[in-house]
């Protein structure tokens, strides 16, 4: 009785979930591949990599799902400034980049491939300035405003209940903050200056954490490689670089110019250390950068790869793609269990290096002051 009840209620779920989208997706076929149905004798064969890229690079809509020739998406706002004009429309009307509208494209091709350009009446192009709402951008967004309202939430029952012990949501939040602060900031940066970074720090490590747990979720309004996207992870590693350079004492920029106990002649006339050590500084927020970007971007392609090899096998015979895709979902869910912790570890790193470069920066001063006192 109860599993009739449960398949029941399945079916209901899966109906409305059916009807809300029919709402706020737009599904679509393509004219040329409708063109093309009777002239297709042998099926294309399946490609792993173009799907692996697509999945794990930014688009202009966000791709629900693909039955046959039919693809059910999300079309995203296209926001462009072309010759000091704002001009806006759907991303649908690009029917999956497969169309122009107003003279607008999506490259297929080339050094400008995946952006929108316009094309001219002789045929060449021009890329306008895209402000576009992408997969990503989305996300982003979507980040934000959870970050937003779990914190002020739980901010408004401290401030309600003061002396009251942490309840639900707001207990684990109140363990993970002070891991971050008692076990990564802290010694990092030194019990006496550590407090001016933390609005940062925990901001860094929780975005981090967020966009990598959404990233896990297979469906709208998760899926998206945001924290895979090595234009996020810039942004990110240049805020630790502006903070670490403008917080950091003299003694700091001495050290590098004027390394201690390095001979006179590494040092002048020709500025061999000098030159390293500030190599050196431009790397720091360069491995920050690649290292987020490469983890998270492995992460989705592994899992991505694993999906592939069901398709691939199952172009061989039947038989074998329903017993690849066994093993398939088994490494898939492995790979997911482990991602959880990637996506812990990659947060984690991320804010203990920029503790420790936050910490290098002040060093000589707060030894300074001990030596006053």
């Amino acid at each position: 009785m109860m599993m009739r009840i449960l398949k029941i209620n399945i079916r209901i779920l899966f109906i409305a979930a059916l009807f809300f989208m029919s709402l706020v997706v737009k599904a679509e076929t393509s004219k040329e591949e409708e063109t093309h149905k009777t002239d297709i004798a042998v099926k294309e064969k399946f490609n792993a990599g173009e799907m692996i890229l697509e999945h794990i690079a930014d688009a202009y809509e966000w791709h629900i799902i693909t039955v046959g020739e039919t693809h059910v998406s999300i079309p995203l706002p296209v926001i462009l400034i072309d010759d000091g004009k704002i001009v806006a429309f759907s991303s649908g009307h690009f029917h999956h980049g497969k169309a122009a509208y107003k003279g607008y494209r999506i490259e297929a091709e080339g050094a400008n491939k995946g952006k929108i350009v316009r094309v001219l009446n002789d045929g060449s192009i021009l890329l306008p300035i895209d402000l576009s709402i992408t997969k990503n951008t989305l996300t982003l967004f979507i980040v934000l405003i959870l970050l937003c309202v779990i914190f002020i939430s739980v901010a408004r029952r401290y401030r309600k209940h003061v002396n009251e012990p942490p309840r639900g949501f707001q207990s684990m939040l109140e363990f993970v903050i002070l891991f971050v602060r008692d076990d990564i900031v802290r010694p990092a940066i030194g019990d006496k200056k550590y407090e001016r970074f933390m609005p940062y720090l925990l901001s860094l490590f929780f975005f981090i954490f967020f966009g990598n747990l959404l990233g896990l979720i297979p469906f709208f309004p998760g899926g998206a490689n945001l924290t895979g996207n090595i234009a996020i992870t810039m942004v990110l590693a240049l805020f630790t670089f502006v903070i670490t350079s403008f917080s950091a004492k003299k003694s700091y920029w001495i050290h590098i110019i004027n390394t201690p106990g390095v001979p006179w002649w590494l040092k002048f006339p020709l500025p061999l250390m000098p030159i390293v050590e500030l190599i050196g500084v431009v790397t720091k927020p360069f491995v920050l950068m690649v290292r987020l970007f490469a983890n998270i971007s492995a992460g989705h392609i592994i899992v991505l790869g694993f999906f592939s090899l069901i398709f691939i096998f199952g172009e061989m015979s039947v038989g074998v793609g329903y017993g690849a895709s066994i093993v398939s979902i088994i490494f898939t869910v492995f790979m997911g269990l482990l991602e959880l912790l990637v996506a812990f570890l990659q947060a984690y790193v991320f804010t203990l290096l920029s503790s420790l470069y936050f910490g290098m920066a002040i060093e000589e001063h707060e030894h300074q002051e001990e030596h006053a006192h």
